[in-house]
């Protein structure tokens, strides 16, 4: 996920926030959260817990909530909330846990939980707060792999980050070629073929509205890897560290994707990618009928265009004949080294990130997908968040990504200009393929 989907998820939480109620939190606290209220340690001395987070409105608001009723139910204990701009963040993450000078609780971004805890930067979930086979019963493998390193759990998963399995689709543009809406594809060559109907092209020859754009740097990767893993093939070597980038099945994958374009001509990739026209500015200004983004778009849409009318819908299989992809996870609630409070950090680490009430509040605030299944299940979830409806029944599909080495690296440098570069017809999809293989490779073997 880039930095534009942080900005998309504020944006999705303040219009959720404004528009749906979000479940009170809760009043009693479960086993999770602590049991009964809880005088502060060392006889009623005082104790601030430091937490960090990102700047995000929603989640702030979401967050302040449970740590008032927290600090309400545990007399003496007074959380301090420092929060960072995306980059401020990241940054201060990566210079301040290895120095062991950091808050007692992160809400983390996805993919960071396991490259900290290797370092033993961060503590493993105490198994009197909750075991890996409880989160296991409780949280999607998703999400909950984020925080899940070497067989131990390291933290509690906030949210399910998604790109793939919606797309957002435009009525008028549907209208206007006469096509059935909302559209109710049952494959994607029913999706492919709408999207022909959708697509207009000037009379010099430049297209103004891509019938479907998919051309984005997320989506190429993302359904680069759903597509291998659809087929029934697995990304990573033998070996679990290295990858397998090259195979048939990742040939056919980067074929399909070439294929939308130069031979269907659902989308003209010189124009449409993630550095002109991308995808989700693209949609709002009508210049594609079908945009392949995740979810976390609504709140841009709705906030950036109020007056865009637009549904977000549920996009079947890529490639083989069931839903299957990866994540990177999303954010998760972790615990610090270098807490001098271990015991009570653990204790509001499980209240926001284990308690379903917490975790429904939170979801329905941030507009994130829940990462804890009875979240999910609840049906005022959707009445808070409509959009989701598309995406919930795919939830369980999902996979951590695993070890990438370097996520962002794979991703934007590597994968997404390969492939748009073979999409644009300037490589075969084997060509692309064995680039991709060698450049992955190579990332590997640098790092070690």
């Amino acid at each position: 996920m880039n930095h534009k989907v942080w900005g998309g998820l504020l944006a999705a939480a303040l219009v959720i926030s404004a528009c749906g109620t979000p479940a009170p939190v809760a009043d009693q606290p479960t086993a999770a959260s602590g049991g009964e209220a809880t005088a502060a340690p060392s006889g009623g001395e005082a104790v601030e817990l430091r937490v960090w987070g990102h700047q995000a409105p929603a989640f702030n608001a979401a967050n302040q909530a449970m740590f008032d009723a927290f600090q309400a139910q545990n007399p003496g204990v007074t959380i301090k909330y420092e929060t960072f701009p995306w980059d401020v963040f990241i940054q201060t993450i990566q210079t301040s846990l290895p120095a062991g000078n950091t808050a007692d609780v992160i809400l983390i971004p996805g993919g960071y939980t396991c490259r900290y805890s290797s370092g033993g930067q961060l503590l493993e979930v105490p198994a009197d707060v909750m075991t890996l086979a409880q989160a296991q019963e409780i949280f999607f493998a998703a999400p909950l792999g984020g925080q899940t390193c070497d067989g131990k759990l390291y933290g509690f998963p906030a949210e399910y980050n998604l790109e793939y399995g919606g797309a957002y689709v435009n009525p008028a543009l549907f209208e206007a070629a006469g096509l059935t809406y909302p559209p109710q594809w049952s494959n994607w060559d029913a999706v492919v073929s709408d999207a022909k109907a959708l697509t207009q092209v000037g009379s010099d020859g430049v297209m103004t509205v891509a019938g479907m754009h998919y051309t984005n740097s997320d989506q190429l990767f993302t359904y680069f890897l759903a597509g291998i893993l659809e087929q029934g093939s697995d990304y990573f070597a033998e070996d679990g560290r290295h990858f397998n980038f090259n195979s048939p099945e990742a040939i056919a994958t980067i074929q399909k994707l070439m294929d939308m374009a130069q031979t269907d001509g659902v989308v003209d990739p010189i124009i449409f990618n993630a550095e002109s026209e991308w995808v989700g500015e693209s949609f709002a200004q009508g210049h594609n009928g079908i945009g392949v983004l995740g979810s976390w778009y609504v709140g841009d849409a709705k906030i950036g265009y109020p007056d865009l009318t637009f549904d977000y819908v549920a996009l079947p299989p890529f490639i083989g004949s069931e839903h299957k992809f990866a994540s990177v996870g999303g954010w998760g609630y972790v615990v610090s080294q270098s807490t001098t409070n271990p015991t009570m950090a653990w204790k509001l680490a499980a209240f926001l990130g284990a308690d379903q009430a917490n975790v429904f509040a939170f979801n329905s605030t941030s507009a994130t997908i829940p990462a804890m299944k009875a979240v999910a299940d609840d049906p005022k979830l959707v009445e808070a968040a409509p959009f989701m409806s598309a995406v919930l029944p795919i939830l369980s599909a999902g996979q951590y990504q695993g070890n990438l080495t370097d996520p962002d690296q794979l991703a934007y440098e590597i994968v997404y200009p390969t492939i748009l570069d073979a999409i644009q017809g300037n490589q075969t999809a084997e060509e692309a393929a064995n680039s991709i293989h060698e450049a992955a490779n190579a990332m590997v073997d640098a790092s070690n």
